[in-house]
């Protein structure tokens, strides 16, 4: 039995629901609305590559180590981004997560925070995870503030770590976010969402 198994986790006028091929057309436009690709520190796939994306993270689905989500809009069923558990160590009782990005029309919205909630709601209170940590490249400002909103701690940077899509080799910026820290983060997130919008 898988350490994730499939589940679609709903709230906040948003759904994430298992990665499938399906959802091709849908990532497609979705990463359309700004030209995501075209951002040097995001992993979001080139229009002729969305479909390899999907079969890439069905391979990883398989082999245990990521298990991606799209991120629909409850209200219309459109797709409106990707996330994903990564890096899952069962033994340790750790995930991460990551190869998070949304559609310009919902990025700065409630969106990553409903998202963010539903994920960790899951992976503390489903899974019984230990740790849930997060990765984000160095000139990631907006990722690294995103993620310290959450209420993850910063581990470090790791130098040297990954290559970025045009050949830079890029530092990555370590978090992380241990059980006994949730129940806060938890109220913060819950906090967040009820504040009009």
């Amino acid at each position: 039995m898988a350490f994730v198994e499939p589940v679609v986790l709903a709230g906040h006028g948003i759904e994430l629901v298992p990665l499938e091929l399906a959802h091709e057309a849908g990532l497609r436009a979705a990463a359309a609305d700004g030209e995501l690709w075209n951002i040097r520190v995001t992993s979001v796939p080139e229009p002729e590559q969305t479909r390899k994306y999907i079969e890439d993270a069905l391979a990883m689905r398989e082999a245990g180590h990521r298990f991606a989500f799209a991120v629909r809009e409850s209200a219309s069923g459109a797709v409106i981004g990707c996330s994903s558990y990564h890096d899952i160590v069962p033994a340790l009782r750790r995930v991460e997560i990551g190869w998070t990005w949304y559609a310009k029309r919902a990025q700065r919205s409630h969106v990553n925070t409903a998202a963010k909630l539903l994920l960790l709601t899951h992976a503390f209170e489903t899974l019984n995870c230990h740790v849930v940590g997060w990765r984000t490249d160095n000139f990631n400002f907006a990722s690294q503030a995103a993620i310290e909103r959450l209420g993850a701690k910063k581990d470090g940077v790791i130098r040297g770590h990954a290559l970025r899509r045009d050949g830079t080799i890029r530092d990555t910026v370590m978090y992380s976010m241990r059980a006994g820290e949730w129940p806060e983060a938890k109220a913060q997130l819950q906090y967040l969402l009820r504040k009009p919008r």
